[in-house]
């Protein structure tokens, strides 16, 4: 991502990052021709902008005389695709063949299922209902394991909320996992990888063993109680018979909240985000704050892909939504039907696990 100076910004592939790359300098003007003509000849796509209106704005106000050659970063460009052939592109089609977190729709089996859950959870996730699970599940008292048997337990269960896959979780997990580590490989960036394995473990609280929690108090996305509900929440609709949305106490655009307060003095839905971030900082586990809100706020789909609620937001917080934005490529696009071999990949996640997390938790 790559901001310009008129607070544009733009994802990239990977093959144009290359390609820029190989400038020994790189000034604003260079990006911006470059960015043209590459939209110009169909090579990508830069949201609904005029790239083209955009660079020739850019040279007759700010352009330095001595611009580069744009022919030889065009150049750079395709020699980097040559190379880059193989990369992995962020796909367009979810595991059922479909676009990716498609609410619009209710015809399928599936989509009639997700849109019944979100009913549900936005009429029972009220201010006084979190509270009442914060009571419930922080005690941590239900059972003693480590992570990776919290992984096994996953096995069993499949998410109800979730319109792009309906394969067991821990499926899910090493996907992701492994999104993550390809996308940042390396030491400096194991804590992501293993974010990436850990991020839904709290989806345990719906096993038998934990009491069999109902789906619509542990999964979906989840968004801020005790004030107004954003439109940029998925199925707003059906906050319609949510009492909270007509009790004066929370219906404010602050609630019960001052303004810039920061994410950690605010209650979400209850669900599997909450939960995992609660165990992680009552066990003492050593991962990165980066890590810790990746767990806390991947399902704040709400925040990071709508930008709603920075009202609400300290500093911290914006600076961290760069990494909630960077995990949430990894946790929602590699979802597919395509298996990892888990025994393959439990060597280097146990080892990961060891690293950061002591051999047993309290859950």
């Amino acid at each position: 991502e790559l901001d310009m100076g008129y607070k544009k910004t733009f994802q990239l592939p990977g093959t144009v990052i290359q390609a820029l790359a190989t400038k020994e300098t790189l000034n604003s003007t260079t990006l911006w021709n470059f960015l043209a003509d590459a939209q110009s000849s169909n090579s990508f796509e830069v949201g609904t902008m005029g790239i083209r209106e955009e660079s020739e704005r850019h040279q007759q106000e700010v352009a330095p005389k001595n611009a580069d050659n744009v022919d030889e970063v065009m150049a750079a460009a395709d020699a980097a695709a040559e190379v880059d052939k193989e990369e992995t592109l962020i796909p367009t089609e979810n595991a059922f063949g479909g676009s990716f977190r498609n609410y619009e729709e209710n015809e399928t089996p599936l989509q009639k299922q997700v849109n019944q859950f979100y009913k549900t959870h936005h009429e029972n996730q009220t201010y006084e209902f979190v509270q009442q699970m914060h009571k419930k599940w922080l005690t941590l008292d239900r059972k003693v394991m480590g992570i990776w048997e919290a992984a096994e337990l996953l096995n069993e269960i499949v998410d109800e909320s979730d319109p792009d896959l309906d394969l067991p979780q821990i499926e899910h997990l090493l996907q992701t996992a492994e999104g993550c580590r390809k996308a940042y490989p390396g030491e400096e960036y194991d804590w992501m990888h293993l974010a990436g394995f850990i991020h839904d473990l709290g989806k345990v609280m719906t096993h038998p063993v934990f009491g069999g929690e109902e789906q619509w108090a542990t999964v979906g996305d989840t968004h801020p109680v005790g004030c107004a509900f954003d439109p940029a929440i998925i199925f707003p609709q059906h906050f319609a018979n949510c009492p909270d949305i007509h009790d004066s106490r929370y219906n404010t655009k602050y609630g019960v909240y001052e303004p810039n307060c920061g994410l950690d003095k605010v209650h979400f839905t209850w669900g599997h985000d909450e939960y995992m971030y609660q165990v992680m900082i009552r066990n003492n586990c050593t991962l990165p704050k980066e890590a810790q809100y990746m767990v806390r706020f991947h399902s704040f789909y709400a925040l990071h892909t709508g930008n709603a609620y920075d009202h609400l937001c300290n500093d911290e917080d914006r600076a961290m939504v760069h990494w909630i934005r960077e995990f949430n490529k990894n946790d929602l696009y590699t979802k597919s039907y395509e298996k990892v071999n888990v025994e393959e990949l439990k060597p280097y996640y146990q080892g990961l696990i060891k690293k950061y997390f002591p051999e047993k938790l309290n859950w």
